[in-house]
């Protein structure tokens, strides 16, 4: 990426994408008992789409589900059964979910709003995992991840439709790696760890973005610089809140507690929280860089208007004898009335003497100025 495009990406970091009607954070009335579902305001027009995915270490089934009653068998299988939902909108897929699967009511309350803060709750049967999928497109902004961890199964409910768990599924296709040895919990920790992962991108061209600002900044401070790290600050405070609690969720899992998670995925988890941290850390340190090139555009700014008064005042300061030279042969002194009232306004070189006195002052200045490094 070169300078003019990073530029670009730079200034153009103010078009922020809006989240879809249908996202709007639903307004209950007072007085709503709790577990209660509430319809959207506007309706999706998409259908919601259930992909389900059966697998032991020998076999493995992958289809789209009608309807969550073709899901409902596997419940109970020995298999370890992932049941991803593409959407909350449909109040009655969520119902349908509680009723065959045992979900309490309050999760599938946190399930349909999306603007629940990052958390794990622990109900009966169950875990659920509220967590958010980042996104970096000239904005940051984050879709809510719903995560619901049986005994047996795992739940993934999302906002919309397309994320980053196809590196997933394609190690579960072709029994990479040891995923498919292991229950759900290592699945579980497998889809928290690539929503880890799909951070680092994110952050190299955050990096990349700030680097560019610092180079326009220096080159040219506009306001649209500064409009765009205000808008940079803000996009690693939203980053910073998604993924702090994370931590707080992670060390839940690795505790004696979580009963539905073994021991040896807990070392697993381990190296999840370390990653975490380290975005954790890399996000801080990219807020204080923007807050760092605030202070530098500012001092761009002021250098920039040190530089023009500097101009302006070596200007002025030049002007100022030439102005009073010119005022005193303005005055209107009678040379005739003696010799010393203005004698040589009827000299016949009086008007080169005083271009002359005034070149001579300018040349004297502008030496003056330059020895003292001012120009």
């Amino acid at each position: 990426m070169d300078v003019k495009e990073g530029a670009r990406k730079a200034r153009s970091v103010l078009k922020r994408r809006r989240r879809p009607k249908y996202f709007e954070r639903r307004g209950e009335p007072a007085g709503t008992p709790p577990g209660t579902l509430i319809p959207p305001k506007v309706p999706r027009a998409e259908k919601v789409r259930i992909t389900v995915i059966d697998y032991t270490p020998d076999n493995y089934t992958e289809f789209e589900a009608a309807s969550v009653e073709d899901c409902a068998k596997y419940k109970d299988t020995e298999s370890v059964t992932w049941i991803n939902i593409d959407g909350v909108e449909d109040i009655d897929i969520l119902i349908k979910v509680g009723e065959y699967f045992g979900v309490h009511p309050l999760a599938l309350e946190d399930i349909q709003d999306v603007e629940q803060r990052p958390k794990l709750e622990e109900y009966e049967n169950s875990y659920l995992i509220v967590v958010k999928l980042m996104e970096f497109d000239d904005v940051m902004h984050s879709e809510q991840i719903s995560i619901l961890l049986g005994r047996k199964y795992v739940i993934t409910v999302q906002e919309r439709e397309g994320d980053c768990f196809e590196p997933i599924r394609d190690r579960l296709r072709k029994k990479s790696g040891r995923i498919r040895d292991r229950g759900p919990d290592y699945l579980a920790y497998a889809i928290l760890d690539v929503l880890t992962d799909e951070i680092y991108p994110i952050l190299e061209r955050f990096g990349d973005m700030l680097e560019h600002m610092e180079m326009e900044i220096v080159r040219n401070p506009e306001p649209k610089v500064m409009q765009a790290l205000l808008q940079a600050k803000r996009d690693m405070l939203l980053l910073r809140r998604s993924i702090w609690p994370n931590k707080a969720i992670l060390t839940k899992l690795r505790s004696e507690g979580a009963m539905l998670v073994h021991q040896d995925t807990k070392r697993y988890l381990r190296d999840c929280s370390d990653h975490t941290a380290q975005v954790i850390d890399m996000a801080e340190t990219y807020r204080d860089m923007s807050s760092g090139l605030q202070d530098l555009y500012m001092s761009s700014i002021s250098n920039r208007m040190n530089e023009v008064m500097k101009v302006l005042t070596i200007i002025a300061t030049i002007f100022i004898p030439l102005s009073f030279i010119v005022g005193l042969y303005g005055m209107n002194f009678n040379p005739n009335a003696g010799d010393w009232n203005m004698p040589e306004i009827n000299w016949e070189f009086g008007y080169l003497f005083a271009w002359g006195i005034m070149i001579t002052m300018v040349v004297l200045l502008l030496f003056y100025f330059k020895r003292k490094r001012w120009l």
